[in-house]
């Protein structure tokens, strides 16, 4: 296993620490190659992380984005649309190569197809993933499939799931949050170069702590990073709380 591990005191400056290791990656692949592919989480724990990429010097007319879930049959209009996230808070702010949205409406497995042939196109130089109060990966909920070839699919939500995004303030009841979502899968998310997590939040303890204490285990998805070449986890001290009595 050979990953980092990057404590920041708060949010902000968690959020500024990953931005400049995104920004660092992302320069290295255009130096490289002339382009460069990410893909971008969504969720309250990514605020300051975008925040922070927005002013990064990153050549962004070169960068392509994809992202990593979407719920099923939630129109973009609601607050809680990914697609709407994304647009508002980082695509409508930079000049992009150009980016590619998980859309949950319509022809769902038609939509699954065209975005899979997209994201296949080339390897994804970086990949910002978070970690969910249950240890999700995308929405990859517990029993995560480690073994499935698709790069996204439908996929049922856990009740704890559900709970966080009304936590969050996305939804304002746990019924009122859809059943189903679109997910990149595990096996598609550890096909990136490198991968980036933001887990900000004392909300995020208890999922840091199995995830870097337990052994590789679909009961806890985000322990699937743990096999990956090149991963960085950045927390701040309050998500890394739980790891002060190992």
């Amino acid at each position: 296993m050979n990953f980092t591990i990057s404590v920041s005191p708060t949010p902000q400056q968690l959020g500024q620490t990953a931005a400049d290791k995104i920004a660092e990656l992302l320069r290295g692949a255009v130096e490289k190659k002339g382009s460069a592919r990410i893909i971008l989480s969504t969720g309250a724990s990514q605020f300051e992380t975008i925040d922070a990429l927005l002013k990064a010097d990153v050549p962004w007319d070169k960068v392509e984005m994809f992202h990593l879930d979407e719920y099923v049959d939630l129109p973009e209009s609601h607050i809680a649309s990914f697609r709407k996230y994304l647009k508002e808070r980082f695509v409508s702010k930079l000049s992009l190569k150009a980016a590619h949205f998980v859309d949950g409406e319509g022809d769902v497995e038609a939509n699954i197809r065209a975005l899979t042939e997209e994201l296949r196109r080339a390897p994804v130089d970086v990949g910002v993933i978070g970690i969910g109060e249950n240890a999700h990966i995308a929405f990859n909920d517990p029993p995560a499939n480690f073994d499935t070839d698709a790069a996204y699919m439908v996929v049922n939500l856990d009740d704890r799931c559900k709970q966080q995004q009304v936590g969050e303030g996305w939804f304002a009841t746990i019924d009122d949050v859809p059943k189903q979502a679109i997910t990149m899968c595990v096996k598609q998310i550890l096909a990136c170069e490198h991968i980036v997590s933001s887990v900000p939040h004392a909300a995020k303890a208890e999922a840091v702590r199995s995830t870097l204490t337990t052994a590789v285990d679909p009961m806890i998805p985000a322990t699937i990073l743990k096999t990956h070449p090149n991963w960085n986890l950045f927390l701040d001290d309050a998500s890394a709380s739980g790891l002060f009595a190992i």
